[in-house]
């Protein structure tokens, strides 16, 4: 496992200059703007190049060749899980203290709005990360993205759905979160580990299953 983490972060050392001009540019972007919460979406944005490492190792037929190691194909899974999660994570993490430093800085930033909009980055990663990974292993990268795009759009549709249910049904959502009881908003954040959890355990056997099946 730590043999494949050092893999994958010397391949990410290597396109360093491209993920610092996309931060760059979000930090530019944050800066001339009232809203610091832009920066929360470098992690959505970031974590979805941890799949390229999983393209560099099927390149040129790579993976016959790393599968001779004493590497199992559980192992690489689950080291990609592991790396997917430590970039969104990290990412998140220093976003957060940009995003608060631009919001300091700016008295028209809301402060409290950001780190709400961090909360719910941060599951929404997790979400994707977990969508990505099995799509990447099964179709490769040309056709995974596309089987990615359609289930993307597919939620996308899915939440303005809802978003619309929720204004016919003048419910304000906002409102209600705002005024639910700490035991509830306790009993709220559980359920929604519970349900990370769920979704990357079934992610997670999914990608073992599609993995254990592939010829090389």
């Amino acid at each position: 496992m730590k043999g494949l983490l050092v893999k994958d972060f010397r391949l990410m050392k290597g396109q360093k200059n491209f993920y610092f001009i996309i931060i760059a540019i979000a930090i530019g972007i944050a800066a001339i703007s009232d809203d610091s919460s832009f920066l929360l979406g470098l992690p959505l944005v970031l974590s979805l190049f941890t799949l390229n490492t999983i393209s560099y190792d099927e390149f040129d037929n790579g993976n016959a060749f790393l599968f001779t190691l004493p590497v199992s194909r559980a192992g690489y899974v689950i080291e990609k899980y592991c790396f997917a999660f430590l970039i969104g994570c990290s990412v998140w993490i220093f976003t957060i203290f940009l995003a608060l430093v631009l919001g300091l800085l700016n008295v028209k930033a809301d402060v409290s709005e950001t780190m709400v909009t961090a909360m719910a980055v941060l599951p929404a990663v997790i979400v994707i990360q977990a969508i990505m990974i099995p799509f990447q292993l099964k179709f490769g990268a040309e056709k995974g993205r596309i089987a990615l795009l359609g289930a993307l759009g597919a939620l996308f549709m899915i939440s303005i759905v809802l978003v619309k249910a929720a204004k016919m049904l003048k419910i304000d959502t906002a409102n209600f979160v705002n005024h639910l009881p700490m035991i509830s908003k306790s009993a709220v954040t559980a359920m929604v580990l519970v349900i990370l959890v769920i979704i990357l355990l079934l992610s997670l056997k999914a990608s073992i299953s599609i993995m254990k099946h592939k010829e090389f």
